[in-house]
């Protein structure tokens, strides 16, 4: 598979920002693609959500013209329909609990124009780096009730896929204190590791230590959805 190092450009590569400049980001974490898409892209607006209460304290923190955020979940879009003209949702869609997905994209397709898309980014459950998460939080599961959902959103009628690209993103850490922090102390999951967990995810991940740190490619899917004119939403 391809390997792409600029999620921005890809984005744009399939989505004509200036034609799609009101954006609205579901899920956003630290909304860093959000962010770098208003410094190249400063016509453009973006509301970022997140269900987080720690992550969206440390948003409003960081302020950004073109950026507003809000605590809210993707299964209760707090907006009226039809006032964007692309949604994002990066490594999120999994995240939303499993009887909440289909609700999920039912209001996405709601608060999206006629016509309007929505980019959903998506690891895809192999590789190595997939192997070593596992060992602490396996999201087989999750990953592929994410993928159904997105399937039957499309074969509901309301929607048209655009595109789909499968290709690697590059994954880097300086040591396992860096995945430590950023792979296990997140704010969204709470991952308690006992010490035997915790001594065998070090031993996996040490194992692809070199002179820079360990180096992953982590296998990646982008779905592209188009809104349909006309049809019933896929709730």
């Amino acid at each position: 598979m391809p390997l792409i190092t600029d999620e921005l450009q890809l984005l744009h590569s399939l989505v004509d920002l200036d034609q799609h400049p009101k954006i609205i980001e579901l899920g956003c974490g630290a909304a860093q693609l959000s962010r770098s898409l208003l410094a190249r892209f400063p016509a453009c607006n973006v509301n970022a959500l997140e269900v987080d209460e720690r992550q969206h304290a440390k948003n409003l923190a960081k302020p950004q013209d073109g950026l507003h955020f809000l605590q809210a979940g993707a299964q209760a879009i707090p907006f009226g329909a039809e006032q964007f003209d692309l949604a994002l949702m990066l490594k999120s869609l999994h995240h939303i609990p499993l009887d909440l997905i289909d609700q999920a994209l039912a209001e996405v397709w709601r608060v999206l124009r006629p016509g309007g898309l929505l980019y959903v980014l998506e690891p895809v459950f192999a590789g190595t780096h997939n192997e070593i998460l596992r060992l602490f939080h396996d999201e087989e599961k999750v990953r592929a009730a994410a993928l159904n959902a997105l399937n039957r959103a499309v074969a509901n009628g309301a929607w048209h896929q655009q595109a789909e690209v499968l290709f690697d993103m590059p994954v880097q850490y300086r040591d396992f204190a860096d995945f430590e922090q950023r792979m296990i102390g997140v704010t969204y999951l709470n991952h308690s590791l006992d010490a035997s967990t915790l001594a065998a995810v070090r031993s996996a991940f040490e194992q692809h230590m070199g002179p820079d740190g360990a180096y992953f490619e982590r296998p990646t899917r982008v779905n592209l959805l188009r809104k349909l004119d006309a049809g019933s939403s896929p709730a």
